[in-house]
Formats: structure tokens, sequence, C-alpha cells
């Protein structure tokens, strides 16, 4: 270990610490009863890349900057300086009043809402980027849209460790058979009195997705006090996790209901709001990509091979149309390191592959899912 570099870290991490939590400047184009939706500014002397603008749609519950951690590790950061147009749509913290909102508000009003004025803007259409369960509720929205036949004016859909099937959660599937004995009677009567799922439960459950890290985070700081780094990373993980939102109560029943309880997306469709909404739907070309490390899988599943979270989160996908690729991708990485992380492998790739991974910036990911997705077609 560097002492000196180590007591400077020290030093600095006791003044307030050694991240750079400047966001990227950013205008408000919107703000309304879907939300808000913010538009980065263009870098000084940056050439634009051309093309379409992309819009990134945050998980529920996550804060505003989720794209946009630290300077130096900022999806938002690669995407402007590399000349794109990047848009973001702004939940908001959730009080009681919003407690009667459901998935299919995101799925019917949010996420075409945020499309189609990004395409008004800067269109004609968007790469529309979901991680977590935004990557679910962009999903749906442009299925049920394809299937209404009205659709919504995207180029590509990007899902970033969205759990299509719930069964593959680890920390997630030994709760199924519990929920299933259990019934949810009492635990819906917990939501509808207190009308949302407090934040700190919400940072609790993404936390829970990386456990070991959590436990080992004292180590891992006192071991590597001279990597300002990774000390920076830590610290901008935890102010994410610090400023979670809660869940509306009607959303958390739904997701406890249809997905944990009923695994009901796994199958390729979900009934929500009176209608049948069917993944294959989608006709535009879809990126899915998914943490191959074995925290990602449950235990009864590792025997299918590597290649199977990621088969498994795309299977769905399988039954659309012809004319729109579809492609895997398998970073390696547990939940939130899927797109905060300071490296990712250094090629997208589909099933196993022998040997140590290359790696390469965190935004490789959505480079590949914003310029080189077009014509590529799936891979079984």
């Amino acid at each position: 270990m560097d002492l000196s570099a180590a007591a400077v870290n020290l030093l600095d991490m006791a003044r307030g610490g050694v991240a750079d939590l400047r966001r990227m400047p950013r205008d408000t184009i919107d703000d309304g009863p879907c939300g808000t939706l913010h538009r980065y500014r263009p870098v000084e002397g940056v050439t634009p890349a051309g093309g379409e603008p992309v819009l990134l749609v945050p998980p529920l519950g996550a804060p505003d900057f989720a794209y946009d951690l630290r300077r130096g590790c900022s999806l938002v950061e690669h995407l402007v300086t590399t000349g794109h147009p990047v848009y973001l749509v702004d939940h908001g913290p959730k009080s009681f009043a919003d407690r009667r909102l459901g998935m299919e508000h995101w799925v019917e009003d949010v996420v075409p809402w945020a499309a189609r004025l990004t395409a008004d803007d800067a269109g004609p259409d968007v790469h529309l980027l979901g991680w977590s369960l935004a990557g679910i509720f962009c999903s749906l929205a442009v299925a049920g849209a394809v299937d209404a036949a009205h659709p919504l004016p995207v180029r590509t859909l990007t899902m970033i460790g969205s759990p299509v099937d719930i069964s593959a959660v680890p920390f997630v599937a030994p709760l199924r058979p519990l929920a299933a004995v259990a019934g949810g009677r009492a635990l819906a009567s917990v939501y509808r009195a207190i009308g949302s799922i407090p934040a700190p439960m919400v940072s609790a459950a993404f936390q829970l997705a990386a456990v070991d890290r959590l436990v080992t985070k004292p180590l891992t700081v006192m071991s590597r006090l001279d990597d300002r780094d990774l000390l920076a990373q830590i610290e901008a993980v935890d102010d994410l996790m610090a400023n979670m939102h809660g869940y509306p109560g009607r959303v958390f029943g739904q997701l406890y209901h249809l997905m944990l309880r009923g695994n009901d997306l796994a199958d390729g469709t979900l009934a929500l709001a009176g209608r049948t909404i069917p993944l294959s739907a989608i006709d535009r070309p879809v990126l899915v990509v998914a943490g191959a490390q074995r925290r990602d899988r449950p235990a009864q599943r590792r025997a299918e091979g590597r290649g199977a979270a990621h088969r498994r989160a795309r299977g769905p996908l399988r039954d659309g149309p012809r004319r729109a690729p579809r492609r895997a991708h398998r970073p390696g990485r547990p939940h939130v390191d899927v797109v905060g992380a300071r490296r990712v492998p250094r090629r997208p790739r589909v099933g196993p592959r022998p040997g140590p991974p290359q790696r390469r910036q965190t935004a490789d990911v959505t480079r590949f899912a914003v310029q080189r997705l077009r014509g590529v077609p799936i891979a079984d």
C-alpha cells in the first residue's frame, strides 16, 4: 500500500469525500403529472455524433442521478462527451398521495410521454434505455403500444439488469415459496395502510443484490485506502443508496403478486390494466444486458451453464418479428454494477467464453446499443 496516497485519501475523506459528485448540467424540457423530462447540455467543443437521442429511464425508486454517479464513472457523461443527445425522465419522490399509482402509470403514461416528447424535441426516434424495473416498464410500453397499433417513436430498446424471470434472482427466489404460502393478505393490508414502501426498504433491497460486498465493505476500504478511484466509487454508490425513493403501495402490490408470487412475465406476457401485453409484440432491435456472475443466479439454475441467465432474460422476445434483431450481453456484474461499475467486459458476447474477461469503461454497453445494434441477428 502507498502510505502517502492512503494518508491523502484519508484526509480528504474526513474533509467531505474523494468523489466528484457534480452532476452533468441539464435543462428541464417539461414538468408535469408524468414526471420531469431533462435534456443534458452538449459539451463545448465536442462534435455532435448525429443520430437519434438516448432516453434514459431510471428505476422506480432510484434518484435522477442513477446514470450520472460521479465524474469519471457516469453513463451520461460518456454519452454527452461522445456527442450524443441525452434525455432523462425523473420520476421524483413518491408520497402517500401517490399510493394508487400502479405499473400501468409508467407503462401507459410515463414512458410513452417521455419517448414522444424526446422524439419531438430531437427525433425522429429515440434509443430507449431502462435499468432494472425501468427496463420492464420500457419493454412493456413498447410492446403495449405496438399491440395497440400506436407504436412509440423508439429506434432501439435496451434492458439492463431487468428481472424478466424473477425465479432467477437469487435473493428473491427463496422468498417465492413463502409468498405462495402466505398468500399476501397480511402484506397487502400493511402497504395499503401506509400507502408506500419507505425509501430505506427500497435501498436495502438494492444493496441485497450484492450483500457480499456490503458485508466486506469495511475491510475493502481499509485494505485499499491508497486506491482513490475505488474509494470514490464506494462513496458515489453510498450516495445513490442514501437518496433512494419509496415505492407507491399499489406498485409494490403488483410487483409482489404478479412477479414475486406468480412470476407472470416469465412466459412473455403480463396482464395489466385490463389487457394482456405480449413482449413478443416488440418490433424494434433489443439489447438485453444481464449479469453473468454466480450471485446473479439461484443455485438450482447453475447447472444450466454460464449463459443460462441471459438466455432466460431474452427468451420471451424470441417469438417477435424476425425483422427486429435481439442480442444479449453479459457484463458479469452484480445488479448495481451493471450500470455503475468502473469497468465491464470489453466486448458484448453471447454464451460462455473461456478465460478471464478483458475490460473496458462501463459506458461501452450503451455505446454498443446506440451505435452497433442495427442489423445484428439474434444469437441462439
